[in-house]
Formats: C-alpha cells, structure tokens, sequence
C-alpha cells in the first residue's frame, strides 16, 4: 500500500511537467496542391479559421487528457487517503507514514490547482479568439467546476473532487463535439 502511494505520488507530480509539455500546436495539413492564383482572400480566410478550430479543439483536448490522467491517479490514491486517515484516526499509523499521506495530499492539491490555471487559460483563450467565441458558452464554467475540485480536495474530499472533475471532463468533451 505503501509503495503505490509512493508511486501515485510520483505520477501526480509529474502530471503538470506532462500537462505543459503538451503545447505543440497541430495544425491542418493542405490535401492536393493548389497555385496561387486560384486561392481567394475567402478562402484563405476560412482555411485561417479552420486552423483556429483545429488549434482550439487541440488544446480542449489536451486539457481532457490532462483531466482524465489526473482522475485516474485520484481514483487510485483516494482509496489510499482513506485507509491512511483511518489508521491515523485510530492511532495505528506510524507519523512517518501520517507525514507522507499529508505531502501527497499537499501534491494532489497543488496539481488540481494546475489543472484549474490550465483550464482558465483555456477559457481565456476561447473568449479572446474571434474564431472561437462562439464555443466559448458551452467551455464557460469548467475552470470553476476544477474550482469546486479544489476546494472539495482542500476540505479532504477527494472522491467527490474527482467527480466534479469528470462533469468538467463531460463538458470538455461536449466543446470538442460541438467544434467538429
């Protein structure tokens, strides 16, 4: 039990390194060739808008891998929390053992905070591109649903922030459907 604590530690530090390190940009490669005297000023106007949606469906992406990796760690460590808690309410925890619960659960709250900054960028991003505005309605409010995570994570209920996470997850999904 021990060691996969350890070891759900060590994912979820490295979660916002993975988080950050997804910001290659994808944009939509040209099919066939085409000479520069049939491409129009329209049409390079919405090939220009394609690629927006492209690079904004890309990031909503990236932030529902992001989330559902994160809920994935959370689900398996919460347990652990749990059963940690309740040995040290019994007093049958070592304060090593009591120690280390408490800097994981520190970690998986600062991660969620990363998670939050990450989406608020993203809500950002989607409210400043004019290409893009019109999905931000649906995308408006899932940095606040990893706000709610948060808090339920500060007040030590982590099953519960993991729930708030998957109707952020749900809505994420919901933008990426609506973008296609």
């Amino acid at each position: 039990m021990k060691r996969a604590l350890v070891l759900a530690t060590a994912c979820l530090i490295l979660l916002p390194a993975i988080a950050l390190s997804q910001t290659r940009r994808r944009t939509a490669s040209g099919r066939g060739s085409r000479s520069s005297s049939t491409t129009t000023t329209g049409s390079n106007t919405q090939r220009a808008g394609d690629e927006t949606r492209a690079d904004g469906a890309a990031r909503v992406a990236a932030q529902v891998k992001v989330l559902t990796r994160f809920i994935y760690l959370l689900g398996r460590i919460s347990t652990g929390f749990e059963t940690a808690d309740d040995l040290a309410r019994r007093n049958e925890a070592s304060p090593a053992a009591v120690e280390q619960t408490q800097r994981s659960k520190a970690q998986v709250k600062g991660t969620l905070r990363d998670v939050r900054e990450g989406l608020d960028n993203l809500e950002i991003h989607f409210r400043t591109t004019p290409e893009l505005q019109r999905y931000y309605t649906r995308l408006a409010g899932v940095a606040a649903g990893a706000a709610n995570a948060e808090d339920q994570a500060a007040a030590n209920q982590f099953d519960r922030a993991g729930r708030s996470l998957l109707d952020v997850v749900n809505r994420l999904t919901d933008v990426l459907l609506e973008i296609r």
